[in-house]
């Protein structure tokens, strides 16, 4: 068989196959960002002596969802979160940072009580290199992190020690009568 031949026989057998690619690998993509991207959304209570703030929150529970938290948002609508759930207790030097964030967050981390252990204020890293961003670190071990507008808790009054509740799951802490 000349070599001519040859390659226009692998051809004719490789072109439906080439004929696929083009659609099922973009869709293949395309879908696996959209499941990456579904968060669950839930209502959750701060309480604080400045009485309950109310939020709407996306739930980030996978580790693909928490890494790409609130990365490329260009804002962060007044009254609404992320909450950052975690399948145990994540240790006191565990951190979060700002790579590829475009907005100023809080960030608090949040026990198996419900109670705020730690509160940080990052601002967006502006570097292009992951490397030269600076990380957050709770100082306290923590199951869940919420991030909210940069400025909200102080805005509000919210501190350390205050309760998080999730009316829908009766989940965190029950505010103090």
């Amino acid at each position: 068989m000349d070599p001519t031949r040859r390659t226009l026989l692998k051809a004719s057998l490789l072109l439906p196959l080439a004929a696929l690619l083009p659609m099922s690998l973009p869709s293949s993509f395309a879908w696996g960002q959209a499941a990456a991207n579904e968060m669950q959304t839930l209502s959750l209570t701060i309480h604080s002596d400045s009485g309950p703030h109310r939020l709407e929150v996306e739930v980030a529970e996978t580790f693909s969802q928490r890494r790409r938290g609130l990365m490329e948002r260009e804002n962060l609508p007044e009254k609404r979160g992320m909450l950052f759930r975690f399948e145990s207790e994540q240790p006191a030097s565990n951190a979060f940072w700002m790579y590829r964030t475009l907005i100023p967050l809080d960030v608090a981390f949040i026990n198996g009580e419900g109670r705020i252990v730690a509160i940080n204020t990052m601002p967006p890293c502006e570097s292009s290199s992951p490397s030269d961003c600076p990380s957050y670190k709770a100082g306290a071990a923590y199951h869940a992190a919420l991030e909210v507008n940069g400025g909200y808790f102080e805005e509000r009054g919210i501190q350390v020690g205050d309760c998080v509740s999730i009316p829908e799951e009766a989940g965190f802490c029950q505010p103090a009568d």
